[in-house]
């Protein structure tokens, strides 16, 4: 009996040592899942957002139609500001006022909701078409770079 004594003692610290590795590899696994689950999340805005403005475009088509001058690709996203006569009912809100109170409205609800995000419209006049594109800084690096995703978005006037 005396050559036993311990042994149960290393099983007990085996088996300590193969729960901890085992809990481990959980909490890894629920990192990555948490992780991935934002990505998606991120990428599913995205969408939304790139919807969102290519709607306010089509309904202001007066303002779209003017392609290269017109206040959707001159103003850059974040320096739109909102117009308060674009916002009240009674308002005299012109095509040039709601096209910039789109752009200010759609950046302010991108940047609530992407990290550090960075937003754009181009135009090709040839076949009118808008593209919008999103990128955000997803490994949290500070700004998008490479590594971020990129969405980008193209519709038809």
């Amino acid at each position: 009996m005396k050559k036993n004594a311990g042994f149960t003692l290393i099983e007990v610290l085996i088996a300590m040592v193969v729960l901890a590795v085992g809990l481990l590899g959980l909490a890894a696994l629920q990192a990555t899942s948490l992780r991935n689950n934002q990505s998606a999340y991120f990428r599913s805005q995205a969408v939304q957002f790139s919807y969102n403005i290519a709607d306010r475009i089509r309904a202001n088509r007066v303002e779209a139609l003017k392609g290269l001058t017109g206040k959707y690709l001159t103003t850059a996203a974040k320096d739109a500001n909102q117009k308060s006569e674009c916002t009240t009912k009674n308002g005299n809100c012109t095509p040039v006022n709601m096209a910039e109170n789109d752009l200010a409205e759609w950046y302010n609800t991108v940047t609530g909701d992407l990290p550090n995000p960075s937003a754009g419209i181009l135009f090709d006049g040839t076949g009118n078409i808008f593209t919008i594109t999103l990128q955000w800084d997803e490994n949290r690096s500070g700004a998008p770079d490479v590594a971020d995703p990129t969405f980008r978005m193209s519709f038809k006037l």
